[in-house]
């Protein structure tokens, strides 16, 4: 028979079958206890196999490099100069430019809503106030030959003026349903097709400038008074992985949002930046830098305390951590480069416990 990788194991199990067979000329009550019996005994000389045998752990040393502070955020990238440009109420849309991507003026019509009950409205009150105009200078005459009383001249000026004021409200409905662009740009996107109700406050169209960039990010409300206008920032995004994005923090937003505790950033981009407008971006804010320090990492961590590897042995000892970042961290007091630490496994270490070390390939899941 092969023997397994575990001696202890391969002892049991070879003395198993000589207790089964003294056990087989009994009842069947007494065949199961034995085999029974025999499961509880592998399992414990496993047990005591792995307990002799160590817990499995990668050894690290502490190197000398940058402590690197960060903060997180998230966030997404557009023009320094844009505009979103809305419909202020609903209605069909009868008319839209095919300009995405293209350059508009301001005030360059980009859309037109459904305004044919409103201009017929809006001829009947010209014509009302045609009529009106030729009712007051017919009442004028005949207030210099006191055939009319001032007051029912007075009646009809007031009357046209009624005309004309809710001439400018309609004209100004007319408006409405005209969208024009607000600024001299790009049109970033276009949204919307004729025939659709565009709803109040819908974005048909993003115009802007190209370049420069900047992503507007969201950095939690305990994190926020570590950053600071001119913090260096590093860019993660699925769209470019594993590239170094840089960009510099340029405005902080005086108020938070109270209900999501955040604060707004803004961070400008180089003009030679790969990142496109409406790409979502991962942010860490480099609030804090030190050059030759002692680096450990993070998961060596527990708390303020590391197990140091003693030949087969850990021990646990208690350092004095300074600049903490994602992956590392820096020792201030406590550890050396000749120190040799353990990656606490995830059943955790105690001090004193028996270990093995193993290649980090071996201990991946």
């Amino acid at each position: 028979m092969q023997k397994s990788r575990y001696p202890v194991v391969d002892q049991v199990v070879s003395a198993a079958p000589g207790l089964l067979r003294r056990l087989a000329g009994q009842s069947r009550r007494y065949r199961r206890l034995a085999l029974a019996l025999v499961l509880v005994a592998v399992a414990t000389a496993l047990l005591s196999w792995r307990a002799l045998r160590g817990t499995e752990v990668v050894a690290v040393s502490p190197a000398v490099g940058t402590a690197v502070e960060i903060v997180y955020a998230t966030g997404s990238v557009e023009p320094i100069r844009w505009a979103k440009v809305t419909s202020v109420i609903r209605d069909r849309i009868v008319e839209i430019c095919d300009c995405e991507g293209k350059t508009v003026n301001k005030d360059d019509v980009l859309a037109r809503l459904d305004d044919k009950e409103q201009s017929a409205t809006l001829a009947e009150l010209r014509a009302r106030e045609e009529f009106a105009k030729r009712e007051l200078e017919r009442h004028a005459a005949l207030v210099e030959k006191k055939v009319v009383s001032p007051q029912a001249h007075e009646r009809v000026s007031m009357e046209l003026r009624t005309i004309q004021a809710l001439i400018l409200v309609q004209m100004e409905k007319i408006a409405d349903r005209t969208i024009v662009a607000p600024i001299d740009g790009i049109v970033l996107r276009r949204d919307g097709e004729v025939g659709e109700i565009a709803e109040a406050g819908q974005i048909l169209f993003r115009i802007g400038v190209e370049k420069p960039l900047q992503v507007v990010a969201e950095v939690n409300e305990e994190d926020i008074p570590r950053v600071a206008v001119g913090q260096t920032v590093l860019f993660r995004t699925d769209a470019f992985p594993g590239r170094r994005i840089e960009g510099r923090v340029r405005e902080i937003t005086r108020i938070g949002d109270p209900v999501a505790k955040t604060y707004r950033i803004k961070v400008s981009l180089p003009d030679d930046t790969v990142l496109m407008p409406g790409m979502s971006v991962e942010a860490n804010v480099i609030t804090r830098e030190k050059a030759g320090a002692l680096l450990i990492p993070s998961e060596a961590l527990q708390g303020t305390s590391v197990f140091v590897i003693r030949g087969s042995k850990v021990e646990k000892r208690r350092i004095e951590i300074g600049i903490r970042g994602a992956r590392t961290a820096e020792v201030l007091v406590g550890l050396t480069v000749a120190d040799r630490i353990a990656v606490v496994p995830a059943g955790g270490l105690i001090d004193g416990a028996r270990v093995r070390i193993v290649d980090a390939r071996e201990s991946a899941p």
